[in-house]
């Protein structure tokens, strides 16, 4: 398969960019897959790492980045998962082939107890798996 660049796009790349990252990643090392936020935070979300190590994929080394570093690249796909990023998605000087925008609830806003919330953590995680499973199906072709 030719190699393909794929940039995840988020507000803050702590939760939700970052576990789609690790998900491609896990489907295909081939793939070329990086994640970034329009307003990126300071680390990546300890319960997003927890819930992907339960997935045996381990992303506690990622680190959120700024997606303005990534503006003159050329991407293969651009993917939106929150839509805030959606919505302010940047201009970019790159070749971009194909802009998706693939939407999930923001797991880090869960309030309750703390099962509860790793719960929502977990639900998200699944919907990203299974979502991007789905996209990587279509461009595994």
């Amino acid at each position: 398969m030719l190699s393909m660049k794929i940039l995840i796009l988020c507000t803050g790349n702590s939760c939700r960019s970052q576990m789609a990252e690790g998900f491609l990643k896990s489907f295909d090392p081939d793939l070329e897959v990086v994640s970034a936020g329009t307003n990126p935070s300071s680390e990546v979300h300890p319960k997003a790492i927890a819930v992907m190590r339960e997935s045996f994929i381990d992303i506690s080394n990622n680190k959120p980045k700024n997606v303005e570093q990534f503006l003159d690249q050329a991407f293969d796909y651009v993917i939106t998962v929150c839509g805030s990023a959606n919505e302010n998605c940047p201009a970019f000087t790159g070749d971009v082939k194909q802009r998706l925008h693939i939407g999930f609830d923001d797991p880090a806003k869960a309030i309750g107890t703390e099962e509860e919330i790793l719960s929502v953590f977990r639900q998200v995680r699944d919907e990203i798996k299974n979502e991007f499973f789905k996209f990587y199906k279509t461009i595994k072709r």
